[in-house]
Order: structure tokens, then C-alpha cells, then sequence
């Protein structure tokens, strides 16, 4: 059992009975627990071919989750670019991908560009203080798109292997502060074609499935490719990964599990389901 499916796994206990296979009626209520959308849980219904055994349900349950293909990165630098809602995590989500790569032997850049708030420029500035990481600052309420482009363009000069942008959260419904994330992605591939060369969504978990419509809306606006779900380890929501997995069809990447620089672990498909499941189908 993943440790930080402990939460869902106990909301799933309360609910399912002790049996070989698991009912339709008690998946559907667990599931619903578990904060997977309504409609995906109806489909996998659907598809189940009961009884329904653990392999059954974990090879449905996979199928919700698109395949990640390893992106074989040959830039240098090569720019990440973080984007998500206030108090999703980004910030600290940087850290620990900025210790991350520096354990992995890479040298890495960090820019400050949620220029909006002066806390969160002087967080990412104390985490590179800690991380002996080079970072590019901006004046408070600077242009972030410039700042952006300062920090690719240092990072060039500096022969950096490793860029990683902060921007300021922003809500899926606020319309101008997402053509001034375009802005941020147009800017960054003058500063260096094709940056940002990955762009990453980084949700709160404990949001669960109510993440999903946020999610697709940077996702048309921008073009996210993969996905990070932070603070999974202090909610039950467990399941509305495979919602958000499936309705936007990117991978989730790595799942944050606390705060310290080291609390960033990969997402591992298999493990996950074999994980969610199991309190299903644990022995009398």
C-alpha cells in the first residue's frame, strides 16, 4: 500500500464489504467516496464483466490512465514551464523538481515569474538559497513574460541544463491572466525555439475531481503535457486521478507527499491501482 493512499484506502474500507468480489452497488459507492467523476464510474461499470475480481478491476482502472512515453530531452537548456491555481503547490513543487535534478546530476536555473506576490518570489528565492541554485528575480508586479525570457536567456549564458519557471496562479476563469500565460509561452520560445519545452499543471489533490475543469482550461489555453497532483497524501480524493487522467488525456507525472525537497516521488500507474484497489479485495 503507497502511503499516501492511506486516506482513500481507509474512506474505501468503510464502505466495502470483506469478499472474494466486490458488488457493483459497493464499487459505485466507494468509488463516489474516492471523489472519481460520476460519469467515469458509470462507464467503468459498464465495462466491468462481473464477477468482479481484482484483475478485472485493475485492468479497467488502468485503462482510464493515458500511457506516459519518456520524452527524450536533447535541449539544453530545457524549459519547464509551471503553471496552476493559487495554493496548489507550485512553488514548493519547483523545489523539490529543482533537488530532483540536481541529485539526478543536472545543473538547474530557477525563475521567479509570480511576480503578482512578493511571498512567493521570496519562497522560491529561500529554496534556491537552500538548493545552491541559481535564480532570476523580477521586480514585485513585473512584467513576468520578461522575466521569463531573462531567466532562459541566464540560463543559456550560464550553460545551464535545467530551467524551471514559476508563474503566478491564476484561476482557470480569469481571462486575462490566461492570454498573459500565452504571453509567458510565446515569450519563452523567443528567448529559446521551442521553450517551453515542457509545460507542467500542478494540482492541489485535495481538490479532487472539482480540478478537472481548471485543468482543461489551462490545457486548451496552453497545451499542458503532463500533470503533477500535490498533497495527495493528506486527502481521500485517491480517485480523482483516473477522472483527471482520463477527461484530459495527459499523464500525471509525480504526486507530491509532503513538503520537504525530497517529497516529489514518480507516478507509477501500476502501483497506483494495485494500491487503490487493494482495500477491495483485502482477506477477511
Amino acid at each position: 500500500m503507497l502511503s499516501f493512499l492511506k486516506k482513500t484506502a481507509d474512506a474505501i474500507r468503510a464502505i466495502v464489504p470483506r469478499t472474494q468480489f466486490v458488488s457493483p452497488e459497493a464499487l459505485e459507492e466507494a468509488l463516489i467516496s474516492a471523489d472519481m467523476d460520476y460519469d467515469e464510474i458509470e462507464a467503468l461499470l459498464e465495462r466491468l464483466v462481473q464477477p468482479i475480481t481484482r484483475d478485472r478491476l485493475s485492468f479497467a482502472l488502468l485503462e482510464l490512465l493515458p500511457a506516459f512515453e519518456p520524452i527524450e530531452i536533447t535541449q539544453k537548456p530545457f524549459v519547464e514551464l509551471i503553471v496552476g491555481i493559487n495554493g496548489a503547490g507550485k512553488t514548493t513543487t519547483i523545489a523539490k523538481l529543482a533537488s530532483r535534478y540536481k541529485n539526478e546530476g543536472y545543473s538547474v536555473l530557477l525563475g521567479a515569474g509570480d511576480t503578482f506576490r512578493a511571498a512567493a518570489v521570496e519562497q522560491l528565492r529561500q529554496w534556491a538559497l537552500k538548493l545552491d541554485t541559481p535564480i532570476v528575480l523580477a521586480a514585485a508586479k513585473g512584467d513576468p513574460s520578461a522575466l521569463a525570457f531573462d531567466a532562459i536567456t541566464s540560463a543559456v549564458a550560464k550553460e545551464r541544463d535545467r530551467v524551471l519557471i514559476d508563474t503566478a496562479g491564476r484561476l482557470h476563469t480569469q481571462k486575462n491572466l490566461i492570454e498573459e500565460l500565452k504571453k509567458i509561452v510565446r515569450v519563452c520560445d523567443k528567448a529559446s525555439p521551442g521553450a517551453p519545452h515542457r509545460k507542467l499543471l500542478v494540482l492541489d489533490g485535495a481538490q479532487g475531481r472539482s480540478a478537472i475543469n481548471q485543468a482543461r482550461e489551462f490545457n486548451d489555453a496552453i497545451g499542458v503535457d503532463g500533470v503533477i497532483v500535490a498533497k495527495l497524501d493528506g486527502t481521500a480524493k485517491g480517485g480523482a486521478i483516473y477522472s483527471i487522467s482520463r477527461q484530459l488525456q495527459k499523464p500525471v507525472l509525480y504526486i507530491g507527499v509532503g513538503e520537504k525537497q525530497d517529497d516529489l516521488i514518480d507516478f507509477d500507474a501500476r502501483a497506483f491501482t494495485e494500491s487503490f484497489i487493494e482495500p477491495f479485495f483485502e482477506e477477511i
